[in-house]
Parts: structure tokens; C-alpha cells; sequence
């Protein structure tokens, strides 16, 4: 006994590639949807230090942002001395930036200033200080977080 196959009809070459079309659009839509609701970890905090460069490459009254898990820092040579906060203004997020000449951390959105000694507020609408942020030196590299 032999089967034979019918030929697939005009309409239903149609319904099967349309059926195709549905699928891949309704999988273009579910799987970045899926990826909204379970996102990759981000920490907040690495868990091992991070290079900033050379340790002689910053030099007095300048600023390096660097990225240090969920959010940037800022590495900045003060006249006392090396300082690392996370570069985020405790006011909107806003990123901040460290002023040489004056020796403070500036916030641009809303003309926040802090301390460039211990990120604690000078004036403006920051509701709290910067975080500082630990660092080393080692092998002429250096390093913020981790242990420090």
C-alpha cells in the first residue's frame, strides 16, 4: 500500500507561513520581556579590587572616573592625599566631578558640593555625604575596593 501526498494548497502555504510570522513576533516580544523580569546580577559593590592605573598617573588636583560595579567612582589626588567615592550625587543620581582648583566634588544637576576630604556636604540639596570607597597601592598599581 502506497500513500501519496496531496500538494499543500495555496491557502495553506499562506496559514503556515503566517503561523511562522506569529510565532517569531511573539517571540521577539516574550523574550526581551523575559530578560526585563530576570535581568543579570549586577553588583552593587565588586568583590575584588579594581585597577585604577598607574599610581604616580594621577596627578595632584586631578580626577579619574572609573567603572566600579552597578555605579562609577571617581579616584581624585587632593592636596591631602588620594580619595575614592562612588561618583553618584546622594541627591538624583547625578554624576559628580572633582574641582582641583577649588578642592571639592562638584554635583552639576543641582549645584551640590561636597568635601573632597570626606564627601561630606558643603551645601546644596544632597541629603547625605559621598561613600567613599577604600584603596591600596601594590606593585606601583592603584587599586580601589576589595581589601584595602
Amino acid at each position: 500500500m502506497t500513500q501519496t501526498q496531496k500538494p499543500v494548497s495555496r491557502r495553506g502555504f499562506v496559514k503556515i507561513i503566517g503561523g511562522l510570522l506569529g510565532a517569531l513576533g511573539l517571540g521577539a516580544f516574550v523574550g526581551p520581556a523575559v530578560a526585563f523580569f530576570w535581568p543579570k546580577k549586577l553588583e552593587e559593590v565588586p568583590s575584588e579590587p579594581v585597577a585604577v592605573g598607574p599610581a604616580d598617573s594621577l596627578k595632584m588636583g586631578d580626577s579619574q572616573t572609573i567603572s566600579y560595579g552597578r555605579y562609577p567612582a571617581i579616584v581624585m589626588n587632593t592636596p591631602n592625599g588620594i580619595r575614592a567615592y562612588r561618583a553618584v550625587c546622594t541627591h538624583f543620581a547625578c554624576l559628580v566631578k572633582y574641582n582641583g582648583a577649588d578642592d571639592i566634588v562638584e554635583c552639576p544637576c543641582h549645584a551640590g558640593f561636597f568635601h573632597s576630604d570626606d564627601g561630606t556636604v558643603i551645601s546644596g540639596p544632597p541629603p547625605k555625604e559621598l561613600t567613599a570607597i577604600p584603596w591600596f597601592i601594590k606593585d606601583n598599581t592603584l587599586y580601589i575596593g576589595g581589601e584595602a
